[in-house]
């Protein structure tokens, strides 16, 4: 096993990080920059780096404005390196976007990572996702699983990166890849879909289908990354979907941290996968914000689950409990003001702090 590698005077080393403004980005840049290492941001908006990391105390770290699909903005960003984490991708779940979406995805693929090979750097992330193992009808998947082959834009894109770095791992590059499920945690710079979806089910409806949902706490994720770049060593795959939750399980799991009942309704799988393609349908003739899409519906009414024993063994790494993970979820939701129902996050308060307070031992 490789050793930690130091730079000059024992610090850290200088780390890439694309995708920082994201959330898994930002959590990967937060958990580097804590453990000592010296990171470097790829942002196309420097004033977006600011706001999210402001808070932070990390928006003067340094940065290349540019774009993972842009050859000379990622070959300065490389430059001078010790290791890399890809993390930025087009996460656009519209049918309309999809040849879009895996263009961008996919050089960006190549350039960074490709890039960062080709310049002899031997520890490099890819985050890649659950979907590109997305085979439908299987019990359960891991790192040994082959990539989907069903896949539409956003997991057709990921599924089209994994095949580029598959053969850079077949020659030995340095290139180790991690498959989050559904990324749930505080900290959303975005919003992203995994955390709208939470917000739906709490404000409006909890849909109970086929299947369910699996869900990667951020922080994990993060110190996974972490982890893995300081490791170094031989390529390898970790599959990271997280704990896995029937859609009335994970219904009953937050009822019970809101300390009230949520509006469920029960739709057969067929029924939800027409709603996904009337919604397609719709961006198609009029491009605005659907919410439901072919794409994610399929994933959640069709989900197989993943064997995450692999990493939690290599690494160390012991996944939170769930009712930490959707509790700061949905505090940080509330605080953020994105609930209807902040009356949600007193309840989750309230019982924190009762389980906080050390009982009286009796006389």
């Amino acid at each position: 096993m490789a050793r930690t590698r130091r730079g000059p005077n024992g610090s850290g080393m200088r780390v890439l990080v694309t995708g920082g403004t994201g959330f898994v980005g930002f959590h990967t840049v937060k958990a580097l920059h804590e453990a000592g290492h010296q990171v470097r941001l790829l942002v196309r908006s420097p004033d977006k780096m600011r706001r999210v990391l402001g808070p932070f105390g990390l928006d003067t770290l340094d940065h290349v404005h540019g774009d993972i699909a842009e050859e000379k903005s990622v070959a300065r960003a490389l430059n001078g390196v010790d290791a890399v984490v890809h993390a930025a991708a087009s996460v656009n779940i519209h049918a309309s976007d999809a040849l879009e979406t895996i263009r961008t995805n996919r050089r960006g693929t190549e350039l960074v990572i490709g890039g960062a090979v080709q310049r002899g750097i031997q520890r490099i992330v890819q985050v890649s996702s659950s979907t590109a193992l997305f085979n439908p009808g299987l019990d359960v998947v891991d790192e040994n699983s082959p990539l989907g082959t069903q896949g539409v834009g956003y997991g057709r894109s990921k599924i089209e990166a994994d095949l580029y770095v598959r053969g850079l791992q077949q020659h030995g590059a340095g290139v180790y890849t991690t498959y989050p499920g559904s990324i749930m945690g505080p900290d959303d710079p975005g919003l992203s879909e995994a955390m709208v979806g939470l917000r739906t089910t709490l404000d409006d409806v909890c849909i109970i289908t086929s299947a369910g949902i699996q869900i990667i706490d951020v922080r994990d994720l993060a110190l996974a990354h972490l982890k893995l770049i300081e490791r170094g060593g031989p390529p390898a795959r970790y599959t990271m979907g997280g704990q896995f939750f029937r859609w009335a399980e994970f219904a009953d799991i937050l009822e019970s941290l809101v300390g009230a009942r949520l509006r469920r309704v029960r739709v057969p799988a067929r029924a939800l996968q027409l709603l996904g393609r009337a919604g397609d349908f719709v961006h198609r003739l009029r491009p605005f914000e659907v919410p439901i899409t072919y794409e994610a519906i399929w994933y959640a009414t069709e989900w197989t689950p993943s064997d995450d024993s692999l990493v939690q063994k290599e690494l160390g790494i012991a996944y939170r409990d769930i009712r930490e993970t959707l509790g700061d979820s949905i505090l940080w939701l509330a605080a953020k003001g994105h609930l209807k129902h902040p009356e949600h996050a007193d309840h989750i308060r309230r019982e924190r702090a009762r389980k906080s307070v050390p009982r009286r031992k009796a006389k």
